[in-house]
């Protein structure tokens, strides 16, 4: 609940100061059914191994907090596919800057979704 508010709050501020893209940046979206909320869903991706090597070199995590966090979570050829936007971060920031500003461009022309 307080999430949700606090998320309420943001896009009603985004929408007050005239913003024409929020962005939201939710955990499990696909998995509860969040994307029906949204205008437009951005998967950001990477290949497994990449992945992989990026979260294990995080303070604190261990393959086994990893497998469980992956075993929760859709798998990530599924929220490609769902997405209406995907951006690749393997091959480094500049690509995946340019991809974000392309993506932000197209979503601020798109009509918002009847909910």
């Amino acid at each position: 609940p307080l999430l949700g508010s606090h998320r309420a709050a943001f896009l009603k501020q985004a929408e007050d100061s005239g913003a024409k893209v929020a962005v939201l940046d939710v955990p499990l979206l696909f998995e509860t059914g969040g994307e029906k909320r949204m205008d437009a869903v951005v998967v950001v991706s990477a290949p497994a191994d990449v992945q992989r090597t990026r979260v294990l070199a995080r303070e604190n995590m261990t393959p086994e907090k990893l497998d469980a966090i992956l075993a929760r979570q859709m798998p990530d050829a599924e929220k490609r596919k769902r997405a209406d936007f995907v951006v690749d971060t393997s091959s480094g920031l500049e690509p995946v800057r340019a991809s974000i500003r392309d993506i932000l461009q197209q979503v601020a022309k798109m009509p918002a979704k009847e909910r």
